[in-house]
């Protein structure tokens, strides 16, 4: 019990746990099976691009950019299977390349010019954004292949609810739950996992890295690319939820991708976060979303707090670790 309660986790789930008791008291609507799997459907979206946030903050980096790319990998995606047709697996394809290529793109000026990640990821932000908006006329894209709508609807799961209105686990869930389950494998089972803790406990200087005998290099490319592959993923499925294609969909929501990583108790200094603690995060910012609107919260308060809880969570994991601090330093003088 001592060594859970020194986790950021446990405190992110008991949060969990007690605003599900306080909304759920409040509206009954809340705490049904239904409205989980809808919960875990709608926040799909958000989750999978936060599990590529989480691994490049790991590593040391900031990326802001993944929105942009993810816009770019859809819209490309749409254009070709509403013209030419295809099948699920091709929209996949095509947005996953896409992704993949940006991210590689974003990785290279990162590593051969030394620029800080934030810096960069700025300026491919506007530049992938705004050559998209020239390219598209900002055009909508409507009419989306009848395949890939009923894609959308496929459930793993099937249930019936007091109305006999089907619901369930939808397929697009299972699609985050395998991006969880990919990313979990490489963090926790790998050594590029183990190396990218190791590179972003370094800090700015990587060197210590190298000496260690890691390769930046590869480090770096895999960091970018799998968040261009998670963000290609998150186009799509962003699609299937929505079934239109807009360039101005996605961009904008960087800050709540990146408040549900730091909440789960990533680092922005890197070298720490869990995927345990970024799904938690994820579903901390779905309950207070959901919750606050089966109470008929004015939207607009929603971002109030969600900056409060980002506050309370960073000042939380800040003292635990100056105790810490304090306990080492006070055996070392013992």
């Amino acid at each position: 019990m001592k060594r859970l309660l020194q986790k950021h986790e446990s405190y992110i789930f008991l949060a969990i746990i007690l605003l599900t008791v306080v909304i759920t008291a409040l509206n009954q609507n809340f705490l049904t099976l239904e409205n989980l799997f809808d919960i875990l459907k709608s926040y799909s979206f958000i989750g999978i691009m936060s599990v590529g946030v989480l691994v490049v903050l790991i590593s040391g980096g900031i990326d802001i950019s993944f929105t942009a790319v993810a816009t770019v990998g859809q819209y490309v995606m749409a254009v070709i299977i509403t013209k030419y047709t295809g099948n699920i697996v091709l929209a996949f394809t095509i947005s996953i390349f896409i992704g993949i290529l940006l991210g590689l793109i974003n990785a290279m000026f990162i590593y051969f010019f030394n620029i800080p990640t934030i810096i960069v990821t700025i300026g491919t932000l506007n530049v992938f954004y705004g050559l998209l908006i020239v390219f598209s006329g900002g055009r909508w894209l409507y009419n989306l292949p009848e395949w890939f709508a009923k894609f959308a609807e496929i459930r793993v799961l099937t249930l019936l609810n007091a109305n006999g209105i089907p619901y369930g686990l939808s397929i697009i869930t299972v699609i985050w739950i395998a991006v969880i389950a990919i990313a979990a494998f490489i963090l926790r089972f790998t050594v590029l996992g183990r190396s990218l803790y190791a590179v972003g406990g370094c800090g700015f200087d990587k060197s210590p890295a190298q000496r260690a005998g890691i390769n930046i290099f590869r480090v770096q490319m895999f960091v970018y690319a799998f968040m261009g592959f998670t963000a290609g993923i998150a186009g799509v499925v962003q699609a299937l939820l929505v079934q239109t294609v807009a360039p101005n969909s996605i961009v904008g929501k960087e800050l709540n991708v990146i408040a549900a990583v730091i909440i789960g108790g990533a680092s922005i200094s890197g070298g720490t976060g869990t995927i345990t603690g970024t799904v938690l995060g994820v579903m901390l910012l779905a309950i207070l979303s959901n919750g606050l609107t089966l109470m008929r919260v004015p939207s607009y308060w929603y971002d109030v707090v969600i900056g409060l809880v980002i506050l309370l969570s960073v000042s939380a994991s800040a003292l635990r670790q100056k105790k810490k601090m304090q306990r080492a330093i006070a055996v070392e003088e013992a």
